[in-house]
């Protein structure tokens, strides 16, 4: 039986079915032909466009961060190269540079192709050191002149010293805080409507330097008119509040005066009870009479308490030393004046390199938060430094130095000196807030020798230390309680070079019947003081400051009074005072007048050693040219005319007390910018009352002993160097103690002159 199979039959394709796919092939072809059209006017675009941007980079820059760059870029990356953007990049880099400081940085672009029609743009910088100041110009000071005004400045201009210092460089943030020192200058100089017009920095490339260019509006200079208080507080006594006011009728108007007698009168205010007291003030300017009429009204402040005080920023230095300078704390009333004095005591601290005091809203509506911000620096110096005087020689010093140790705020120093007539090595150590008070504590060791044969003929060292404890009872007056205890050792040389002692213990081959007394002998008493002996002291030392300055003073007084009482065990026993007073004021503009007085008494009682009185020789005074100059060291005063070197003998006296008159000014011929300075001056003064031993066993010694009044005259140069402060003075003595004749016609007595002298440090 056959079988047979039929064949499966096609669908026949449906008339939709045939239509989409000849309307695929359609577009495929035309799509095809489009991109054959288009593809060569997309080349052409792209390549009149440029290629794109993959990144921009900037390269070989180490003292500017790659962050002061961001944002700043015209090239940019995905964005067509263009060379107007290169160009414009290259000057803002330029430019940046300058701002920091240096005006030689050398910028060069260049474009680095990448596959895919891409680039990247780099930019390639030599930095260069750093630029310096060539000109300072002021414009529109018609009373203080240009150079004073550069003084003001930390900022200084680029001169032959230029490799010693580094204050020449351009600074933008010295500029501007520069600019602020100015408009305080003035304000504290009776210009009350000063005002800083502009300043600009440019860079001259020829010249290879900065000029900046400030503008300024002085005005007019103002007095003080009249002075008043306007207590609006309830109990409040003005003439009790004006003891705090330190501005007065007919002064030249100063801010610093004024800023100071509001921070006062805020202070006695809130003492008496007024949290919230505020004071403020009030002035009202008379054009025609150039014064100004200060009112400090006292009023009640809203009442707003911190709620917190927070510390930010200070990676070193303790929390409790930061919160130790506000007089208030968490929970106190608001007092804005009290927090601005607080900002100030931080910021002269030393310790931070920036410090910013800010609020904001608290919690509710009468509570403030206080933020201190703060931002910590190096505290800690090593340093070398080296000197030259006509009375100790040739010196040197090593010294480390921490003022904020370990982030305590405590002051600690160790130093050790080498030199010709001198050495030694000691230690200090301050705590400036003890037992959490305002006052401070500190100890001092020290361990120093000294040749004094050039002039009384014997070598001293004294190792020893003293405790100190500083109560401020306001910012210009401190009194410092002091307890010392210390030995001291003197020896008298006795060899072929310096044989000062072979009259009793003769020099083998050297010491002759007939030369021992005059190949320079030590007096009896020296003799007598030889060895050791130990001094225990309490004393008292008074401290009156009103200086505007502590290391370049213009106007002020400062005044100390020491007090001391040898005798609570130890070999000494004596009482002594002394006094030193000096008063600066600035007579014309740079030109400084100083007037100083000061003297000082001792008195022994007790047994000190010897016969015939009461002091050792050691525990009196010894005067030269820090009394009178002209003068040389022990120069003056009491001395043993016993012997044939009484020259040298000087045995110093009980009594002494001089005055000084001096006028610095800068030299003409020379710019002021080298730190040279010339002074005249006059000095008086006298040292007498020579009380010590006159019999030792069965010898004696004469002492002669003039209260005659030593004068002098002469001039100085003073140099503030980079290398530290130098001084040379030659004084000629107009009066001085010629001496007496002995019984074979010499003159013994006499004082020891000496017209040059020099004085001078180093530190680098």
């Amino acid at each position: 039986m056959m079988s047979t199979t039929t064949p499966r039959r096609k669908k026949p394709a449906t008339a939709a079915v045939i239509a989409i796919s000849a309307l695929m092939a359609g577009i495929t072809v035309a799509e095809s032909a489009f991109a054959q059209q288009v593809a060569p006017r997309n080349r052409r675009a792209s390549a009149a466009q440029g290629p794109i941007v993959n990144r921009v980079v900037i390269e070989g820059n180490k003292k500017v961060d790659s962050a002061a760059f961001q944002d700043q870029f015209q090239a940019r990356a995905r964005a067509p190269y263009s060379q107007a953007a290169v160009d414009a990049d290259v000057g803002r880099i330029l430019e940046i540079y300058r701002q920091s400081g240096r005006g030689l940085a050398q910028v060069t672009p260049r474009v680095v192709d990448l596959p895919n029609g891409t680039v990247d743009v780099v930019y390639t910088v030599v930095e260069g050191d750093k630029t310096g100041v060539k000109e300072i110009r002021f414009v529109g000071n018609n009373q203080v002149s240009s150079s004073r005004l550069r003084g003001v400045m930390q900022t200084t201009e680029t001169n032959l010293l230029s490799f010693l210092k580094s204050t020449d460089v351009y600074d933008p943030a010295r500029i501007a805080n520069d600019l602020e020192l100015i408009r305080r200058y003035y304000l504290k100089n009776g210009y009350a409507d000063f005002r800083i017009v502009s300043s600009d920095v440019a860079f001259d490339a020829n010249a290879g330097g900065y000029v900046v260019t400030i503008a300024v509006e002085e005005g007019e200079q103002y007095r003080v008119g009249s002075v008043s208080v306007d207590p609006r507080l309830p109990g409040v006594d003005p003439e009790a509040l004006r003891r705090g006011i330190s501005t007065s009728e007919g002064s030249v108007y100063n801010a610093e005066a004024v800023e100071k007698s509001v921070q006062n009168l805020t202070s006695n205010v809130a003492r008496q009870g007024n949290p919230f007291a505020l004071a403020r003030p009030v002035g009202s300017r008379d054009p025609s009479t150039r014064t100004i009429n200060l009112t400090y009204v006292v009023e009640e402040a809203p009442r707003i308490y911190i709620e917190r005080i927070n510390v930010r920023g200070n990676s070193r230095t303790r929390d409790y030393v930061i919160r130790r300078e506000f007089e208030l704390g968490e929970g106190d009333a608001y007092n804005q004046v009290l927090i601005d004095r607080a900002e100030r005591r931080l910021n002269n601290l030393g310790y931070f390199k920036q410090v910013r005091v800010s609020n904001e809203p608290g919690s509710s509506a009468d509570r403030v938060v206080v933020n201190v911000d703060v931002e910590d620096q190096s505290t800690g110096a090593f340093s070398i430094s080296g000197g030259y005087s006509t009375a100790d020689g040739f010196i040197g010093e090593v010294s480390v130095t921490e003022t904020n140790f370990l982030g305590r705020g405590q002051f600690v120093r160790l130093a050790g000196q080498l030199g010709q007539r001198a050495h030694g090595v000691d230690f200090s150590f301050t705590e400036p807030y003890f037992l959490g008070y305002r006052m401070s504590a500190g100890i001092d060791l020290y361990s120093k020798f000294s040749d004094q044969t050039r002039y009384s003929r014997y070598e001293n060292r004294m190792t020893g230390g003293t405790l100190r404890l500083g109560l401020p009872f306001t910012e210009e007056f401190t009194i410092t309680a002091r307890y010392s205890l210390y030995q001291q050792e003197v020896t008298i040389p006795n060899d072929a070079d310096q044989p000062y002692n072979d009259c009793s213990v003769p020099i083998p081959g050297v010491t002759t019947p007939f030369n021992c007394e005059t190949n320079g002998e030590a007096s009896l008493a020296i003799k007598n003081a030889q060895g050791e002996t130990i001094t225990s002291l309490a004393g008292l030392t008074f401290n009156y400051n009103t200086l505007d300055s502590t290391r370049n003073p213009r106007n002020g007084f400062y005044a100390e009074v020491k007090t001391d009482f040898a005798g609570l065990g130890g070999d000494s026993h004596y009482f002594r005072v002394t006094g030193d007073a000096r008063y600066y004021r600035e007579l014309y503009e740079d030109v400084i007048g100083i007037a100083r007085v000061q003297g000082g008494h001792i008195m022994g009682f007790g047994d000190n050693g010897g016969d015939g009185g009461d002091l050792r020789i050691i525990d009196q005074f010894f005067m030269g040219p820090s009394l009178v100059r002209g003068f040389a060291p022990n120069g003056i005063g009491p001395r043993d005319i016993s012997t044939a070197d009484s020259r040298a003998n000087a045995l110093g006296g009980t009594t002494y007390f001089g005055g000084s008159l001096e006028v610095q000014f800068p030299i003409p011929v020379l710019p002021r910018e080298l730190g040279l300075r010339g002074a005249v001056f006059a000095d008086a003064g006298t040292l007498y009352g020579y009380d010590g031993p006159t019999t030792f066993d069965d010898e004696s010694i004469d002492v002669f002993d003039s209260s005659k009044l030593r004068s002098s005259v002469g001039a100085s140069i003073l140099w503030t160097s980079p290398l530290g402060p130098i001084r040379f003075d030659y004084a000629f003595a107009l009066t001085k103690e010629e001496g007496i004749l002995d019984a074979n016609g010499n003159r013994v007595g006499g004082d020891r002159t000496q017209a040059f002298r020099f004085t001078g440090g180093t530190r680098f």
